[in-house]
């Protein structure tokens, strides 16, 4: 899987902006597809399979986008100001190299901070593109950019500007090609703008009406030093999500999910995330309301330019996948 995570995640989509890696992930899934289709807010759709005797309608959900940086304000010196596109950690942001969607380059520095346990804030930081006045400069207001970043392969481990969530795309795409047969109607779905506020899922999710939802994302873990405290770990598997600030998941997806995994002896891990959300939460609440749950990949240093997983948690989380779409399921 290690070349399609590398081509999703050195990809330049964030929120807003996801054609290109839309276009990518389209070629990898056609051979393997039934129907594919993109709504009006360019998710991408993808139909496998149809319901048999007992079949459920099954979506599976991963965001296509990534954080970015939106252009504010340009001052008389040719610095550029910005807001943010998904959630950002200024602490992260100095000496970081960003690319616009037109392909110019340029690095964030800050405003002078006055003592050095002090870390800059959103308002405080500036994106340098070489430029020696506003005239010159190359961007203008509304312009995006996000991380430039290249993928890492460290062994066990690997490091990504998206892992969040092209790592969740890459998961669904290989589910997709090792899935054998199903007894559901399947759509994996690639959405967008999952970092502004779920709005891909929200509309796709009406549009699928799944009778089971699952986002497939990324979560934090608490195996750093000095890390908040958190049950989950890079190396342990992949997580179930139980709740999230946005969602708690449905009991009985959770579960099929946990015994599912312990039939076939997946490691896994149980998730309680006490901030932040995914897609879940979006089709957890389309229409009359979904049963929703949510397979989480452990990530260290989620909404950085360097995001590290696991390589076995992302095998074990396709493996999962394939084993609760592969039977029926009586919730």
């Amino acid at each position: 899987m290690k070349p399609l995570i590398q081509k999703l995640t050195e990809t330049f989509s964030p929120s807003g902006y996801e054609s290109v890696v839309r276009e990518i992930i389209r070629d990898e899934v056609k051979p393997f597809a039934d129907e594919i289709r993109v709504d009006a807010l360019g998710n991408l759709i993808v139909r496998k399979g149809s319901k048999g005797k007992n079949g459920k309608r099954i979506m599976l959900a991963a965001h296509m986008d990534e954080i970015g940086l939106m252009v504010t304000h340009i001052d008389e010196n040719g610095f550029v100001r910005f807001t943010s596109l998904g959630g950002i950690r200024p602490a992260a942001l100095t000496g970081s190299r960003v690319r616009f969607v037109d392909g110019t380059p340029g690095i964030i520095n800050s405003d002078r901070i006055t003592g050095p346990a002090k870390a800059p804030t959103l308002d405080q930081c500036f994106i340098d593109v070489g430029a020696t006045g506003k005239k010159d400069c190359p961007v203008k207001v509304g312009d995006v950019c996000g991380f430039e970043r290249p993928f890492l392969d460290i062994g066990k481990r690997m490091v990504a500007k998206s892992m969040d969530d092209r790592i969740g795309c890459a998961v669904l795409v290989e589910t997709l090609r090792t899935l054998k047969a199903s007894p559901h109607e399947l759509y994996f779905v690639f959405t967008t703008q999952e970092e502004v506020g779920t709005r891909g899922a929200t509309s796709s999710a009406f549009g699928v009406d799944p009778d089971i939802g699952m986002a497939v994302d990324v979560t934090l873990t608490g195996d750093t030093p000095k890390s908040k405290r958190m049950a989950v770990s890079l190396g342990n598997g992949p997580a179930v999500k139980i709740k999230d600030t946005g969602m708690l998941a449905d009991q009985r997806i959770v579960e099929w999910m946990c015994s599912t995994a312990e039939k076939q002896r997946i490691p896994y891990q149980r998730e309680v995330l006490e901030v932040g959300s995914t897609d879940a939460r979006a089709i957890q609440l389309t229409r009359s309301g979904v049963p929703a749950g949510c397979l989480s990949i452990p990530c260290r240093y989620v909404h950085t330019p360097s995001e590290m997983v696991d390589y076995g948690d992302v095998q074990n989380s396709v493996k999962l996948l394939v084993a609760l779409l592969s039977a029926p399921v009586d919730l």
